[in-house]
């Protein structure tokens, strides 16, 4: 059986859409985990695995149809304590001799609240202060006779044995989904049953560093290594931990297509290779993005002008380097977990990333991805642990083909000049009413339209611009940031009064969904 370095818990997952919450959520009580899909997992797989511990998901199947999802049976017989969530309880039950139904009004779906139950379980510590605890409940299905040796710990109005236990084998199951925000002490149960497994929360930024640099070196040895930098925070945290690993034997590539914020190009160079000493050649290829993009207005046609035109560029540089045999990537845990399928067949790619799309086997170099591992917040956390500034570690997003789809319509190099100086007045304010670390992502977006106005008794005809600023966790939804009256005012008399070119500012309140963050 492989030694691993961590004590690792596995995630069995059915395909529900808040699995990645519940890794999100024992992750921040430093303890390692993995999802790995129902059709992946065999008895060969658990032994590999090794497993302290073992949820099973939620899912939108049910146990009742026949060739429902189910985990490897041998997976009750670890002896190590297993937690089933919403259909991993019906499964768990289905499997250990209980009873699942449909129908018959037990349906819950949205907010509940579940009461305790006579006896009581350290699974519990720390809930039911009140006489009920809120809970996020998504079930059609329902379990209508819990399997010999369990308990009831709570219920619902319609979830008799909302929360149940065999506690002699360490098996517990809750039909509701303490993961979401909607269970608010929901990372307090999850605490709880960490420490029933007897994890001691040795997943740390710290330990990962050394464990990553090690593994990086075992991988690379003397070869070299290229990474492509943009200076967002992917692949500024890998740049420096590869740096950190192999010094002189990885260079960055930063191609500058004409497409970037205000002096981004000048700080970002000066970061790296200033500042940080690394190898850093900076690709100025911005006539030929704009050469090329003179005259489209087609927002999926300038996507792939900007994709096909940064694949030729980076391999051109590569192509000068000597002895370059692997590629860096900043692929993060959420990437490898959306390229998973369900079904057996073919993976489906849900992300396409612009920069490295198509880019491995067309160069023929083996990958490097340090942070395949990560969430988002834990690369932001190494970056921090690797002395990256903060103004490059809490850095918004920043989309691959840049400002190209702030730009919707026609792309010209005035409209771009005029938006770097909007943008820039906009972010300045943020940061000056210290709101910049409450907001995911904001910009200012150039509409493709003239709008008249009155500027010194003389009549203007100038572009309107939209303002954007959205709250998020992941990106996958968004709310529009709520900006004062005031703030909004004060800004849009900045822009007009210091950006030539614009005479009127507007606010987009639009949500994702029905929108995205970004116009195009």
């Amino acid at each position: 059986m492989t030694q691993h370095t961590h004590d690792r818990l596995l995630i069995i997952d059915f395909g529900s859409q808040v699995t990645q919450l519940i890794a999100r959520r024992l992750r921040e009580l430093n303890v390692y985990c993995e999802i790995h899909p129902f059709n992946a997992v065999d008895d060969a797989f658990l032994a590999e695995f090794d497993p302290k511990a073992v949820i099973l998901s939620g899912g939108p199947a049910s146990v009742i149809d026949a060739d429902s999802p189910r985990p490897p049976a041998t997976v009750f017989e670890l002896d190590v304590p297993i937690l089933g969530i919403c259909y991993g309880q019906q499964v768990m039950m289905e499997m250990l001799g209980g009873k699942v139904e449909t129908g018959h009004g037990t349906k819950e779906f949205g907010r509940a609240y579940v009461t305790p139950a006579d006896s009581s379980t350290k699974l519990l510590d720390g809930w039911f202060a009140e006489e009920r605890e809120q809970v996020w409940m998504s079930h059609g299905d329902h379990v209508s006779a819990i399997a010999p040796g369990f308990e009831v710990f709570g219920t619902s109005p319609n979830a008799p044995f909302a929360i149940t236990a065999d506690e002699s084998r360490q098996f517990y199951a809750v039909q509701f989904h303490p993961e979401v925000h909607h269970t608010p002490n929901g990372l307090k149960f999850y605490e709880n049953f960490v420490k029933l497994a007897g994890f001691t929360g040795d997943w740390t930024m710290g330990a990962y560093r050394e464990e990553a640099i090690a593994k990086i070196r075992a991988q690379v040895g003397d070869s070299h290594v290229i990474c492509g930098l943009s200076g967002g925070v992917d692949s500024s945290v890998a740049a420096a931990l590869l740096h950190e690993a192999i010094g002189d034997q990885l260079t960055c590539v930063f191609v500058d297509h004409g497409l970037l914020r205000k002096d981004e190009a000048q700080e970002v160079v000066t970061m790296f290779r200033d500042n940080m000493n690394l190898k850093v050649i900076h690709a100025d290829e911005a006539d030929l993005f704009l050469g090329e993009l003179e005259g489209q207005s087609d927002p999926e046609t300038k996507r792939k002008i900007i994709g096909r035109l940064f694949i030729d560029v980076f391999q051109k540089y590569a192509n000068e380097i000597e002895d370059a045999k692997f590629l860096a990537q900043g692929t993060l845990y959420p990437d490898v977990i959306e390229s998973v399928s369900f079904s057996g067949g073919p993976s489906v790619t849900i992300k396409s990333h612009h920069n490295v799309g198509g880019l491995p086997e067309k160069m023929g170099l083996s990958l490097v991805e340090p942070l395949r591992e990560l969430f988002k917040d834990e690369v932001r956390a190494l970056g921090r642990e690797l002395g990256l500034p903060a103004s490059f570690i809490g850095r918004h997003p920043f989309p691959g083909p840049g400002l190209a789809i702030r730009c919707p319509g026609e792309i010209t190099r005035e409209k771009l000049d005029i938006l770097r100086e909007a943008d820039a007045v906009y972010i300045d304010q943020i940061r000056k009413h210290g709101l910049y670390d409450e907001i995911w992502q904001a910009f200012v977006a150039i509409l493709p339209v003239r709008t008249v106005g009155v500027m010194g008794d003389g009549r203007t005809y100038d572009f309107a611009c939209a303002l954007r600023a959205v709250t998020s966790v992941d990106g996958m939804t968004a709310d529009y940031y709520p900006f004062s009256h005031e703030f909004l005012g004060e800004t849009a008399t900045r822009i007009i009064n210091e950006v030539p070119g614009i005479n009127r500012v507007t606010y987009d309140i639009t949500s994702k969904p029905p929108g995205t963050i970004e116009w195009e």
